[in-house]
């Protein structure tokens, strides 16, 4: 065979799949500005049809699912729930029972830890979750890319996907594992076509040997956009500008043209990215879980994101301005720049569930969001009730100033002994350390003041808290401690906000 023939074959997948692409797109495009335009109708019909799906299953039935009609009556009658409180359930669906949450039969569990130190979750994930959320919602990010980009050639190539290792295994019949090893396990065969590398490599367990062989498979293929947590994409993307002896990763893949992230804050991480990727790379961020798939940015230099109505997922939120007395409202009652926890009920059996992140709306038309941290992920150690959206903006305005940028970080509180107060303690690992470690400590505490009020006034006259304080961690300290933990890759993620000492005090014990 002549390689003008070979060419033809390799190409031929390619211009079909463009054509089938375009297609779906503009049907697509149609029915998300359909659910922009009347969110509330559709979100009550996605109610609605859920109760319908689920009236016959044991929950259903105890909480009477067949005589709510409207979402006065779904509040009232359901409680909410958490893991710790659905994990009965989630229990007894593991050892082969079925129809207790929802109608179809639970196959799939992905596993899922939150944060790197704490125990296991094992959530549900249905075959209508699967393919009316995931996979939905990933042609979903494919098409509001395409339709901001009419000049894009990102079907003339192939997504570098960077996810969890395949931990599968069976029991009873169902299979544990990373979410995206779930994902990848049942990709349909479109979808197969336009990644890189394999489905072999993409599930390898070894972290180093992962890395090899991505590189190795992927050197010669036609990238056009990249797919993964922003902290191990760096360090593939690193190590394959190492392997190359390139400066950036456009002179590698010159048509490159997007790189598709959530899971983390991109904020400390977009200065280093420009600079490994090269000019003219686009970023587009994306919210996503075991639980589901909930927003995707749907415009350029945007980096908010279109709340996603139509993917078999029923959203309530709850107020956090007042502890004591907290509302549970639905779309129709939010509010602009006011910090809500996402409460989910979904294709999957999950009711009136809270997913434990913070959010808030940054346009009511259409509804559009940002997400401002975890429930869990704050330090109140004296008081100061520091939230992670304050230490991110605080930080990201220091970096700014200082021209810095860093690796990880993590936070926890140093207590009051009988002769100093208490403070924060930064663990920071720079890429780029600032020339004054002390002035950088200075600005870093004087934003995060101007930012929260509770801090500021903790911090009156050093009485209570003290100036925080940086330790700056040595390189590749939080990649030896995850190596440490067995937590390489995928998914795991450094806690940035702890109320005790237990995390980074190991990481000190290894700087």
């Amino acid at each position: 065979m002549c390689i003008r023939d070979r060419i033809k074959i390799v190409k031929m997948p390619f211009s079909f799949l463009n054509t089938v692409t375009t297609w779906f797109l503009k049907k697509r495009m149609h029915q998300i500005e359909l659910f922009k335009k009347y969110p509330l109708e559709v979100q009550n019909e996605v109610l609605i049809n859920l109760l319908k799906n689920a009236e016959n299953t044991e929950f259903g039935k105890k909480y009477n699912f067949n005589s709510i009609k409207d979402y006065s009556s779904f509040s009232n009658n359901i409680p909410l729930t958490d893991y710790e409180n659905f994990l009965k359930y989630i229990e007894r669906s593991i050892k082969g029972e079925s129809n207790i949450f929802w109608s179809s039969a639970i196959k799939w569990y992905a596993q899922s830890s939150g944060t790197t130190n704490s125990v296991s979750k094992f959530i549900p994930v249905s075959k209508e979750s699967l393919e009316e959320c995931h996979y939905k919602a990933g042609k979903d990010v494919l098409c509001l890319y395409v339709n901001n980009n009419k000049d894009s050639n990102l079907f003339s190539g192939k997504s570098l996907r960077l996810g969890g290792s395949k931990k599968l295994y069976e029991n009873n019949n169902n299979y544990f594992g990373d979410l995206s090893a779930i994902l990848i396990d049942n990709l349909p065969l479109w979808a197969e076509m336009l990644s890189a590398p394999n489905n072999e490599i993409s599930l390898m367990d070894k972290w180093d040997e992962k890395i090899k062989a991505i590189i190795n498979s992927t050197l010669n293929e036609n990238i056009t956009s990249l797919a993964g947590v922003p902290s191990w994409m760096l360090i593939l993307l690193n190590k394959i500008l190492e392997e190359r002896n390139e400066t950036t990763i456009k002179d590698i893949w010159e048509n490159l043209e997007v790189y598709f992230h959530g899971g983390v804050n991109f904020d400390p991480y977009i200065n280093q990215f420009k600079s490994v990727l090269g000019d003219g790379v686009r970023f587009y961020e994306t919210y996503n879980a075991s639980e589901g798939f909930f927003a995707i940015q749907d415009r350029n230099d945007h980096n908010d994101m279109l709340l996603m109505l139509d993917y078999g997922i029923y959203f309530e939120f709850e107020t956090l301005d007042n502890k004591l007395k907290p509302k549970i409202i639905n779309l129709s009652k939010v509010k602009l720049d006011t910090n809500y926890a996402l409460i989910i009920s979904t294709n999957a059996g999950l009711w009136r569930y809270k997913i434990g992140d913070t959010i808030k709306f940054t346009s009511l038309d259409p509804f559009r969001i940002k997400i401002t941290g975890r429930t869990k992920s704050f330090i109140n150690a004296f008081g100061e009730e520091l939230i992670i959206e304050n230490a991110e903006n605080a930080l990201n305005k220091t970096l700014l100033k200082h021209k810095s940028t860093i690796v990880e970080y993590t936070v926890a509180p140093s207590f009051i002994s009988k002769k100093d107060s208490g403070c924060h303690q930064w663990l920071i690992e720079f890429e780029k350390k600032p020339s004054d470690i002390s002035k950088f400590c200075e600005d870093l505490d004087k934003y995060l003041q101007e930012l929260n009020s509770d801090y500021k006034s903790k911090r009156f006259k050093n009485i209570t808290m003290k100036r925080l304080e940086i330790i700056v961690a040595k390189e590749k300290l939080f990649f030896e401690w995850l190596k440490f933990k067995n937590k390489l890759g995928g998914q795991n993620k450094i806690p940035r906000l702890c109320n005790d000492r237990m995390i980074i005090d190991e990481l000190i014990k290894l700087n």
